[in-house]
């Protein structure tokens, strides 16, 4: 093992040396009290220590600390280091106040004074020191012990270079926490000239520190704009010889440039001053010149910082959107790089592209790029790549390529990711309405859209084809026909059967000409698909079949057979008990013209904007949520394609065009007081999980056998950024071991009005009780919030459902019946007895509810089997009502005693 130096502190080194060589967590834990006792003795005897000794002695404490061990004394003698004149004993304090020291600890007060002492010393190591400790920390009581002096220091002709620097980033961690700490008036204008400082290093740190402010007052700060531009334009211009000290593999001073060109974005135009844009029309061309040139090196880092710079310059030109050359020019440079062989070059060229597609000036020339794009989209081995091609894809459709990029689309989702699919099928389904010319292409479009991703296909969308179809008489014949075509498969996912029943209902007589589309057969291919549908789905094809009668009397008895059957009229399901037998009456008792009148063709929808547009994916939508300027209306706010955002406080949502619209609806209701009801998502994946004046946590989810993949999503309803922005998983080690959570990590700012997303993915290793909880930490107008939410991952997320019959339905149940692999229980419904209501959360719950089983008809039993990475387990459930006693008695029988148990508890008291 390599020696340990401790700054010639022997005793730190043979302690250090110590712990290391511990050979257990026993051995550690023994030999640290055996230190603590030790120091504790030392700061306690009578004899003085020296400042070496004290150093030595803090050093150990936090080593301790760092190590993971609590700390509850040493402060004191930390805060004595401070006053010394030695470096490396004022060090040692500062870095154990600024690791130990809470910000509501009393001791900050005793800290300030010695802060203020070192502000005013003459040696810079010290005033830095002092700055570093300050940002540390970084609360209000530093802000406003501070406010006069760090001002003074960042824009005073005195202080030296290295001072301004640390000065300027200590400001801006303060004004981060306390916006009201930078004074106005004429200190406005003297750190707008920081600029101008000679000093690179200062100039890079004042940049950081203007752009904060610019974000939160544009107007104020507005004339930061001529003297940025000049500077970058002297940088740019420079030969990397010049700038020396501030090159970066022959690049000059890449950070300050992109520092510079993002400071730039913060304004729309960027400068009303002829001369000032063309001296940055002129650097930005020059930037775009030099991405031509050969590589000066031929090492990564030198590629790196060049293109850092020329990505954000192609920024500042599409934030600017007037200059048509450099438009065109930056999507030229940006299709060299589709071809690259650098992934995140290829990413960030489409991300671009995105946003260059929705100018007018140069969207033709994205569109020369449309074969390299989709050749991205089908080939890219990078999930993430793929899906921005797709975007650009989106982006670049117009009248001219709609028909083609559609066709590439629908090609490419046969054998798209699971985690793209349900957004390109809204994609498919805007496209191809918003530039449909014929409409019997774009009921080609949808009915394969549901041929190939059913599943992710949204009620919106169907809902929509059937308003076109009826509104439009020319096409009513060709959509009766090809859905009559469609449903011919013998694999027919639900969606494709109701829109299959819906249209042939109104429109069958169409088709009914033809011998192979007679009335008859028209009826019995629907009715094939019958017994395989939801309930939902079962009422719609019975309303389809009492049109039949009025449509083609000649059938009328098969149909009123199907009416009659023990499963319609003594259905489970109120609804479609109620339907058939009232459709069977009507079919006996009302008269061909009372028929005729009832069941008439439906009318014209009335014509309104499509509800597939209302979820508006926009034009230049990017992957990555970036927040918007403070007090903008952020341009991508309506880009909730998963519809759980809602409005912020104060904004009134009545029209169409409000931030943050809720269009989810989330069916247990919505308002401003706070909502947190995680067990209703024991039965549904999509919804608001928590709610209230400050915060809405919207999540969608979706499992496929052992593995879930969940999207949170923050909204912030407030008027004011959120800050220190941190999601927290709460789950033990030794839980992990059950189910693998991983959660990726989010921006710590969420602004006003603004959503982000967060990703989270779950593997079921092995059964598990209970589910993982987020602690949700923010300050909102600089005071602490905490939330803690329990995320919807409980067992039954991992259920297969498994159809059965009754004799092996029962075959399995007796088999069950030992001690461990049963649970039963006896509860009180919790409202009055609601039979269909409980069907509807046995069928979200996972299992598969299986119809006609038991032999009483009001029970209901379920099967599934439960996927975790060691095993598979099986699991039976009944839940038998008694309506007199208003009572539920939930019986679980499984293979596994643990998930017998948890499935039972899950469940009880849920009816």
């Amino acid at each position: 093992m390599a020696p340990v130096r401790g700054d010639g502190m022997r005793g730190l080194a043979v302690f250090i040396s110590d712990i290391r060589n511990c050979k257990s967590k026993e051995a550690e834990v023994k030999r640290i009290n055996k230190e603590l006792a030790n120091i504790r003795s030392k700061f306690k005897g009578d004899k003085t220590l020296d400042g070496y000794q004290k150093k030595k002695y803090v050093c150990k404490l936090l080593f301790i600390f760092l190590l993971g061990h609590d700390i509850d004394f040493g402060h004191m003698e930390a805060v004595n280091l401070l006053s010394s004149n030695k470096y490396s004993e004022k060090q040692i304090g500062y870095l154990f106040i600024s690791v130990l020291v809470n910000t509501n600890s009393d001791l900050i007060r005793l800290i300030i004074q010695s802060i203020k002492n070192d502000l005013q010393s003459r040696n810079p190591v010290h005033v830095n020191l002092a700055l570093q400790c300050i940002a540390n920390i970084g609360s209000r009581d530093m802000a406003e012990s501070f406010s006069n002096e760090i001002p003074k220091l960042l824009v005073s002709g005195d202080t030296m270079d290295v001072v301004k620097q640390s000065a300027a980033l200590c400001l801006l961690r303060l004004f981060r926490s306390s916006p009201d700490i930078i004074p106005g008036g004429e200190w406005t204008s003297r750190i707008i000239h920081l600029l101008n400082d000679q000093h690179m290093g200062v100039v890079t740190a004042a940049t950081s520190l203007i752009d904060a402010l610019v974000k939160r007052n544009p107007e104020e700060y507005k004339g930061c704009v001529n003297l940025a531009v000049s500077r970058l334009s002297r940088i740019v211009t420079a030969s990397y010889t010049d700038l020396q000290d501030y090159t970066y593999y022959f690049v000059p001073a890449p950070w300050l440039s992109v520092k510079l060109l993002r400071l730039l974005q913060n304004y729309n135009p960027v400068t009303e001053e002829p001369g000032v844009r063309a001296r940055l029309n002129e650097t930005l061309e020059t930037i775009l010149n030099k991405a031509q040139e050969p590589p000066k090196s031929k090492k990564v880092q030198h590629s790196n910082a060049k293109n850092a710079v020329l990505f954000e310059a192609i920024n500042l030109i599409i934030h600017s959107d007037s200059e048509p050359n450099l438009l065109v020019r930056a999507c030229n440079q940006l299709g060299q790089f589709l071809s690259n062989r650098e992934t995140n070059l290829r990413y960030l060229a489409l991300e671009s592209m995105c946003h260059l597609a929705t100018s007018e000036f140069s969207h033709e020339e994205v569109k020369k790029h449309q074969e390299v794009v989709i050749l991205s989209m089908k080939m890219e081995k990078d999930v993430s790549v793929r899906q921005m091609a797709v975007d650009l894809l989106y982006a670049m459709c117009d009248r001219g390529n709609a028909e083609e990029i559609v066709q590439e689309m629908l090609n490419y989702l046969e054998t798209a990711d699971y985690s793209i699919r349900e957004e390109m099928v809204l994609k498919v389904a805007i496209l191809a309405e918003k530039y449909a010319t014929d409409y019997t292409w774009y009921v080609d479009v949808i009915l394969n859209l549901i041929r190939i991703a059913g599943d992710y296909v949204s009620e919106e969308v169907w809902y929509r084809v059937i308003q076109i179809v009826i509104n439009r008489e020319e096409v009513q014949g060709y959509a009766a026909k090809t859905v009559f075509e469609a449903l011919q498969a013998p694999a027919c996912h639900e969606n494709m059967v109701k829109v299959g029943g819906y249209i042939l209902g109104e429109f069958g007589n169409l088709i009914a000409g033809d011998s192979r589309s007679a009335p008859l057969v028209q009826f019995k291919l629907l009715h094939s698909k019958y017994h395989l549908c939801s309930p939902m789905t079962r009422a719609l094809l019975l309303s389809t079949y009492i049109k039949f009668i009025n449509l083609f009397p000649e059938i009328r008895t098969n149909i009123q057979e199907v009416f009659r059957q023990h499963s319609n009229l003594r259905s489970a399901d109120a609804e479609l008990q109620q339907r058939a037998s009232e459709y069977l009456q009507l079919s006996i008792v009302a008269s061909t013209d009372v028929l005729a009148t009832v069941l008439e063709e439906m009318p014209s929808f009335p014509e309104r904007e499509s509800s597939i547009k209302k979820k508006n994916v926009p034009e230049n939508e990017i992957r990555e949520s970036k927040s918007p300027a403070p007090n903008a209306v952020n341009s991508n706010a309506n880009a909730d394609l998963l519809g759980l955002s809602t409005p912020p406080a104060g904004v009134n949502n009545t029209g169409g065009s409000g931030t943050l619209i809720d269009v989810l609806g989330d069916i247990y209701g919505n308002n401003n007081a706070a909502t947190y009801n995680t067990k209703k998502f024991l039965f549904k994946n999509n919804g608001v999980l928590f709610e209230n004046e400050m915060l809405q946590i919207g999540v969608k989810s979706e499992f496929r056998q052992n593995l879930g993949r969940l999207g949170l999503f923050y909204g912030n309803k407030t008027q004011i950024p959120l800050t220190n922005f941190m999601p927290v998983l709460q789950w033990s080690a030794e839980e992990a071991l059950k189910l693998n959570v991983q959660m990726k990590p989010v921006d710590p700012t969420l602004e006003a009005g603004a959503q982000i997303q967060q990703l989270l993915t779950a593997e079921c290793i092995e059964d598990y009780a209970d589910a993982p909880t987020i602690e949700v930490n923010f300050r909102y107008n600089n005071v602490p919030q905490k939330f803690s939410i329990k995320l919807p991952l409980t067992l039954n997320k991992f259920f297969e459902p498994t159809e059965m019959n009754g004799e092996s339905f029962f075959a399995r149940w007796k088999n069950l019946g030992g001690e461990q692999q049963r649970a039963q229980k006896v509860f009180k419904a919790q409202q009055p007895l609601d039979l269909p209501g409980a069907r509807n959360k046995l069928m979200g719950f996972g299992m598969q509810l299986l119809e006609n089983v038991d032999p009483n008809p009001d029970n209901m039993v379920c099967a599934g089997i439960i996927h975790t990475q060691t095993q598979q387990v099986g699991c039976l459930l009944r839940l038998e009502p008694n309506k007199q006693a208003q009572m539920f008695r939930l019986t679980i029988r499984a293979s596994k005693e643990t998930v017998t148990r948890e499935v039972c508890d899950l469940l009880s008291d849920q009816f």
